[in-house]
């Protein structure tokens, strides 16, 4: 840590160990080369720098940078990439061939020859003090009206391209901010603070807010194409491990079984049937009381022989843990003694009401995520768990929201966005201890960075409707873009659906097919009518849902769903290939057109299809009783994978779309037959 006072001179420009630092008044700003093609920029009018590192946690390089210092200004370059930054701290940061990538946008009388002279007074970086020692941050960039913005995490609307948008920098039940973005013109940015705030990508002004920080701190790389930006932010923030085989085939899960005969009973089921499944998942309160991190013995009697049988069909168990501690837990006295519970600001320490008074347990405490990991060690790992649902309740009552991460931090809180990360590091830091390398932790929210810690996002409590299934394209695409490639939905929706309501079984299966392609493939839904509780007390005193498993939805709807397992059975090898690029690139594992296809203008146009993979591209059903849809064609020969029929790429067909297949192309002599 470097402590920096005021300098003699007004403005003051240094090179110091690679790193071009600016001082003017109280303000200290640093520009340093972080990776190839890339520049950290971090600026604050504190003493010093955070330590932080934040999402950019990967070991990097060190790459000394051209820096040239002038009397008007200084410049620092890092391969593709430049800033220059004047003598009155304007900066402006250019790709190889001289092109403007970001440009600060500010209006003073600082500089009274430039053509941004203004008596607005307004500021590119805004730091405006909080009592008790923070600031609220604001960033403004001049916006470029033509280009197109990717990524960003998952937003419940249904725009791919987020140029005009007003983002929420912040965690909620089907909202993951994961601020890293990817802009048309040839750059990745990372907003690298986990403070709730902001972004606005407006039509004259870009702008970046935290709501409570010490420092500003982002990081940009310039890249020719899609890929190489991913990349290059892959290896800054690192990749997903690898991807286990059983994993890529099909998940069944409800909105609870209730007991272990009734989880057996459909996977023994399905083997029956001999239809292809991967995992079965036991959801919310198998356990006594929350916190307690265990299964509840007078509903789950014998957890390994459940286990065993499970594994002798082939089939991996996934169990739900929830962060929430229970004031009459068996664990809530040891963990309050010891620290490892949130804690209030003012008032009593009550979190979330469902079921009992809870509390969340703190995970960003290492040893508070220790002894987490120990007790599902050895109540879940040690009897062959081996995939972990990381749900973090509701978040109407949780630590997602700024309130909330008040009573936890104190009223400057810097790190509203980062408990998800640090949730999934519970139990990806205690399997990989235990040598267990193909970590998944399955979580509603996620930022950057989480994906290193085999973090498998899903959407959240989604609605059960068509345009909802149009919301989560857009999310699962910008998700990928935002660096998280592991990623799923609730396949059918989850508030609602009735397997006997004919809409229903439609949108099921137009989900269905959709959800094929998709990295991963999960059946999950609160379907209705929900099932009364068997009981008063621990997990018997929750509803559970109807029937949602493959046969529940008519036998039209049957036939459809099983020939799409079997489908998705034959692309795991295909799908095995688009995990390793993750793992080893970052790659995302569903992408839009334009990331195979840059200079395809049209690519950067279409919204409403995707690419899985390099050779497989899906163009899904998105409204009630469509039957046929406009398709593009990139460039070169595509193959129909249902009908066979050949496609020369370059144009838009209409396509038939029956209720049996969504239009899905496969390129470069892919079979899955």
């Amino acid at each position: 840590m470097e402590i920096f006072w005021k300098k003699d001179s007004v403005f003051d420009y240094d090179e110091e160990n690679g790193i071009l630092k600016y001082h003017y008044d109280a303000e200290e700003v640093w520009i340093q080369p972080w990776g190839a093609n890339s520049l950290r920029v971090r600026a604050t009018k504190m003493s010093e720098f955070p330590d932080e590192n934040w999402a950019l946690s990967a070991d990097v390089e060190k790459i000394v940078p051209e820096v040239d210092i002038q009397e008007g200004y200084a410049a620092i370059r890092n391969g593709r990439i430049s800033a220059k930054i004047t003598k009155y701290g304007k900066m402006t940061i250019y790709n190889q061939k001289g092109e403007i990538l970001l440009d600060e946008y500010l209006r003073n009388r600082k500089d009274k020859t430039v053509d941004y002279c203004s008596a607005l007074d307004i500021d590119a970086r805004e730091f405006k003090p909080i009592i008790g020692g923070d600031y609220q941050l604001t960033m403004r960039f001049v916006s470029n009206p033509d280009e197109k913005i990717y990524g960003m995490g998952q937003y419940q609307q249904p725009y791919l391209n987020l140029k005009g948008t007003d983002l929420e920098l912040a965690q909620r039940n089907s909202q993951a901010s994961v601020p890293f973005a990817v802009s048309s013109l040839g750059y990745g940015f990372l907003w690298n603070n986990p403070a709730v705030g902001r972004v606005v990508f407006g039509k004259n002004i870009t702008s970046w807010e935290a709501y409570s920080t010490k420092a500003l701190d982002y990081w940009i790389t310039a890249g020719d194409t899609p890929a190489q930006i991913e990349e290059a932010y892959a290896a800054v923030s690192g990749t997903v491990p690898m991807m286990p085989d059983y994993a890529m085939g099909f998940w069944q899960c409800k909105l609870r079984y209730q007991t272990q005969e009734e989880l057996l009973n459909v996977a023994r089921e399905y083997k029956k049937r001999n239809l292809p499944i991967s995992v079965i998942v036991i959801d919310y309160f198998h356990w006594p009381l929350q916190g307690d991190w265990r299964f509840d013995p007078v509903y789950w009697p014998d957890p390994d022989a459940m286990i065993r049988e499970l594994q002798e069909m082939g089939i991996e168990l996934m169990v739900s843990i929830w962060p929430t501690v229970d004031y009459r837990s068996e664990n809530f006295e040891e963990m309050l003694e010891k620290g490892y519970l949130i804690r209030s600001e003012k008032g009593f320490r009550i979190v979330m009401p469902f079921q009992g008074n809870t509390v969340h347990y703190d995970a960003t405490n290492p040893a508070a995520r220790e002894y987490v990991w120990q007790k599902a060690k050895k109540n879940y790992y040690d009897k062959g768990v081996r995939v972990f649902w990381l749900d973090e309740a509701e978040p109407e009552y949780s630590v997602y929201d700024f309130e909330n991460y008040r009573y936890h931090m104190g009223p400057n809180v810097q790190i509203g966005n980062i408990y998800p990360l640090m949730y999934a590091k519970t139990f990806y830091d205690g399997m990989t201890a235990e040598g267990q390398e193909n970590i998944i932790n399955l979580l509603r929210c996620a930022w950057a960075g989480s994906q290193k810690y085999g973090a498998l996002v899903w959407s959240g409590d989604i609605h059960s409707s068509f345009a909802s299934l149009r919301n989560q394209l857009a999310a699962g695409l910008n998700m990928g873009m935002a660096g998280i490639p592991w990623w799923t939905t609730d396949i059918g929706g989850f508030h609602g659906g009735n397997p006997d309501d004919p809409e229903f079984q439609e949108l099921l299966v137009r989900w269905f097919e959709y959800g094929t392609f998709c990295p991963v493939m999960r059946l999950h839904g609160e379907r209705q009518p929900l099932k009364e509780p068997m009981g008063t007390e621990g997990g018997a005193a929750c509803v559970s849902g109807a029937d949602n498993e493959v046969w529940s939805f008519g036998e039209e709807a049957y036939g459809i769903l099983t020939d799409h397992l079997f489908l998705r059975e034959k692309m795991k090898p295909y799908i095995t290939e688009l995990m390793a690029a993750a793992h080893e690139k970052g790659t995302p594992v569903m992408r839009p057109l334009f990331y195979d296809f840059p200079e395809d203008e049209k690519a950067w146009e279409i919204e409403d299809q995707y690419m899985f993979g390099p050779d497989v591209m899906v163009a899904p059903v998105l409204y009630a009783e469509q039957r046929t849809r406009q398709v593009y064609i990139p460039e070169g020969t595509w193959k129909h994978l249902f009908t066979g029929e050949m496609y020369e790429g370059g144009k838009a067909y209409e396509v038939d779309a029956p209720l049996a297949n969504i239009p899905v192309f496969v390129r470069n002599n892919r079979e899955f037959s």
